[in-house]
């Protein structure tokens, strides 16, 4: 079950100047940047707020390293600007595979790493009204089982 609005992300030309722009126009801290060399983007996450289920919700700035990358082709076509929407949830293996079962494309077979340690899968855009969605599982993250108590 999707919990929450995890982040959105939002593909930029230079990430030092786009996050000078979020801190100075809004007051948002940078909480965590990295190099995800898998998916060839510099990125920082900027905190909005806490939620009630532990999580979190940021904005994501993405620049891209190369620009083959998903990120450098998207920014070549399309400039900067939002470029997707994710969801906080407590298990992205067995949402993931819900919406499959509904019809709509997931465009990983196994979810990846992402930002901070989470697991990630995306959801192809096409499917979803022209919206690139990701589902996201926070590291740290567990689904109880029933047993477990």
């Amino acid at each position: 079950m999707l919990t929450r609005i995890d982040h959105i992300g939002i593909a930029c030309f230079d990430l030092d100047a786009t996050v000078e722009f979020y801190r100075a126009t809004y007051g948002f801290e940078v909480f965590h940047s990295e190099v995800n060399e898998e998916q060839g983007v510099r990125e920082a996450m900027l905190k909005i707020n806490g939620t009630s289920d532990g999580g979190a919700s940021y904005l994501q700035l993405l620049e891209p390293t190369r620009e083959d990358s998903a990120v450098g082709k998207w920014l070549a076509k399309n400039g900067e600007g939002v470029h997707h929407i994710a969801f906080g949830t407590a298990d992205v293996d067995a949402d993931a595979a819900a919406v499959r079962d509904k019809g709509v494309r997931v465009l990983y077979d196994e979810p990846r790493r992402g930002s901070m340690d989470s697991r990630i899968t995306f959801l192809h855009p096409k499917d979803c009204h022209g919206v690139l969605t990701e589902l996201v599982t926070a590291a740290g993250s567990h689904v109880q089982d029933p047993q477990d108590h």
